[in-house]
């Protein structure tokens, strides 16, 4: 069957915002028709890694909180701590990177909480209903314990998932770092002896005893690791890494995996803002200019639905020059790919993501497009 996926342009008249309009959005797309009286309400939002100004503005955040605190709900904007290095490998330091770029609890009108704990290591295992890549996710547990879960998600380009909307924000962005490091890569970490200072952090964290320093040096005996990646999360000098990356396509479907783990059995809301479509991800700590003008906002209960429709609405969309798609685009050997995100990163893919996400029953890939003014 197919879903209802609500959309509004960025128009407005005077005296009219952006964030009435939202709101409008919200109450035409029926997310007013959730119980929220008394409910803890998570919100899921990406922060952006400092030095990248493409993220959502915190006043989106703030329109999505009011709205809930209106109908009795108890909302918390959150995220998880990422696997890479960066300034939000722990809840220090994201919650520093989050006020940094103006997400604080005046801003955003309710509390900021880090899902998965200070090193990424609060985690909840939870069932994948009709998983096949994974049978657990391993999902942030102040996630897990939310009773409602609404998606908040910048619609924009990934390097290896062709573009980051709700399902990613909510499969790859829910998951623990151990999750992330199930959901992102194959094989075990590796670590960089020049980086490394001998502080046995990393060893204080490991659950198999798999690391030793008979160098001086750390070592990780790759036999006892189980990938778990919680090591990666207890450098504090950036020494550890993990270089086995897996396909495109795995990394798609597990991520529509985790996004079901996340939403299964309870109510669920989706909304994307297709708006400042850089070419990569908000964890970089910059962005390019946009490959696309901006298109508007999208809001559906259904996450596949919803990508699909951005997706389809993105390529309708005239590639602007000036940016990586456009510098692409007027190169000699140009292939066209009639698709702006693998024109603008060839390595990338989307479309298995979604399909995997129709096959498991997380949402339909068929929608109808109902505009608002």
């Amino acid at each position: 069957m197919a879903s209802n996926v609500y959309f509004t342009d960025f128009r407005v008249r005077v005296g009219q915002s952006r964030l009435d309009k939202l709101k409008s959005l919200l109450t035409a797309a029926g997310m007013d028709q959730i119980d929220f009286d008394g409910k803890f309400v998570a919100i899921k939002i990406h922060f952006g890694e400092p030095g990248n100004l493409g993220y959502l503005r915190p006043n989106y955040a703030k329109a999505v909180a009011d709205y809930i605190k209106a109908r009795g709900g108890k909302p918390f904007l959150t995220d998880c701590n990422t696997l890479y290095p960066g300034r939000r490998k722990n809840a220090l330091e994201h919650l520093e990177a989050a006020w940094e770029n103006g997400f604080t609890p005046l801003s955003a009108g309710c509390p900021v909480i880090i899902a998965d704990g200070l090193k990424g290591t609060d985690e909840m295992l939870v069932p994948v209903h009709n998983g096949v890549r994974v049978k657990e996710a391993k999902i942030g547990h102040a996630i897990m314990d939310a009773d409602i879960i609404i998606s908040l998600n910048h619609f924009k380009g990934h390097e290896m998932a062709g573009f980051g909307g709700a399902v990613k924000n909510l499969g790859m962005g829910c998951g623990s770092r151990a999750g992330k490091m199930e959901q992102h890569n194959q094989g075990k970490p590796t670590v960089e002896p020049d980086k490394c200072r001998n502080c046995k952090l990393c060893a204080r964290q490991c659950a198999q005893d798999a690391i030793h320093y008979d160098t001086g040096k750390a070592v990780i005996d790759h036999d006892k690791c189980v990938g778990c990646g919680r090591c990666i999360g207890g450098c504090n000098f950036d020494a550890i890494h993990n270089i086995h990356e897996v396909s495109a396509a795995d990394l798609n479907c597990k991520m529509a995996e985790y996004a079901q783990a996340v939403c299964y059995g309870r109510p669920n809301f989706h909304i994307n803002l297709v708006m400042d479509i850089s070419p990569n991800c908000d964890c970089h700590g910059e962005n390019d200019a946009a490959i696309l003008p901006d298109v508007g906002m999208f809001a559906s209960y259904d996450p596949v639905a919803l990508d699909q429709a951005c997706a389809d609405a993105c390529l309708k969309e005239t590639p602007l020059r000036n940016s990586q798609l456009g510098d692409n685009m007027a190169k000699p050997d140009f292939h066209d790919y009639h698709d702006h995100f693998k024109n603008s990163t060839p390595e990338s893919e989307w479309q298995s993501c979604l399909a995997h996400g129709e096959l498991i029953g997380l949402g339909s890939r068929t929608y109808e497009l109902i505009p608002m003014k």
